[in-house]
């Protein structure tokens, strides 16, 4: 594919993708939509690729919808969810569940961790983005807001749904009623955030916890922890989760990975996991 406004790269087991319009703040669009899922697909069907990291070129991260398509929809000639289908974009995630197959659900499919490394706003459609990513950074006084009720538009992209059971009702009334803009800090202490780094050593810490994943857990692992996390959230019955887990315990003590997880624990070094070695 032929990319515009993103871009890529892969590095010790990191696959690294950009959202790259910085003259523009990241700004979403259908092109951006189009490409973004095309790269999330190349990255987790690539066995060396074990965490993807995305993040924003320049000192933003995405500031939400372009405002040129937002204004082509003002007159509301058109209709917004058609004017979105594309049957030829790429489908990364499907196929796990019915409801990950979905605009931003669909990171929930994925084999791979993603961890979304926020550097600069995040604004509208991009906290979708990050609150549909598995693990998310931020870097210090970095603004996020969801704008919408400013704008005359409700929740965005499923965040009704996710918000309450990620940071509790309370905070995502807040945050979606208010729609007003809150600080990295803030959104740490509410549990949006998982840590917030200063901006000279944001980077080097994303990095380093991108490596540490890459190296030292299990591509199996991760990936049934991933089928677990986010299968038993549509759940209410923590005993079906027990036993489930156990299920699982059993078919993964029979995989190469647990078998060299225990060598390297018994060794002392750092183990040595090979993709496609699930066997």
């Amino acid at each position: 594919m032929d990319l515009k406004v993103t871009r890529s790269e892969i590095a010790d087991g990191v696959g690294t993708v950009f959202l790259h319009r910085p003259g523009r703040g990241n700004s979403w669009s259908k092109r951006m939509n189009v490409e973004y899922r095309w790269l999330m697909a190349q990255m987790d069907d690539n066995p060396d690729v074990r965490v993807i990291v995305v993040t924003g070129t320049g000192r933003q991260f995405c500031v939400g919808a372009d405002f040129d398509a937002l204004d082509h929809y003002k007159n509301g000639k058109d209709d917004y969810v058609t004017s979105l289908t594309d049957d030829s974009m790429a489908e990364p995630g499907h196929g796990v569940r019915p409801e990950f197959d979905a605009d931003m659900a669909w990171h929930w499919g994925l084999r791979t961790p993603v961890i979304a490394a926020i550097n600069g706003a995040c604004a509208g459609v991009a906290m979708a983005l990050a609150g549909f990513c598995d693990l998310r950074y931020g870097m210090a006084d970095t603004k996020y807001t969801t704008a919408a009720p400013r704008l005359g538009l409700p929740a965005e992209y499923g965040l009704a749904w996710l918000l309450p059971r990620m940071i509790g009702l309370t905070y995502a009334a807040d945050v979606l009623l208010s729609g007003r803009i809150i600080m990295a800090g803030e959104m740490k202490e509410m549990g949006f955030l998982n840590a917030v780094y200063a901006s000279e050593d944001f980077h080097a810490e994303v990095a380093a916890t991108a490596k540490y994943m890459a190296e030292q857990v299990s591509p199996l692992a991760a990936t049934t922890t991933k089928r677990q996390l986010y299968g038993e959230i549509m759940q209410h019955d923590p005993g079906a989760a027990v036993d489930h887990s156990k299920h699982l315990i059993g078919e993964l003590m029979r995989s190469a990975d647990y078998r060299e997880g225990v060598a390297a624990q018994q060794e002392g070094r750092a183990p040595k996991f090979i993709m496609g070695s699930e066997k």
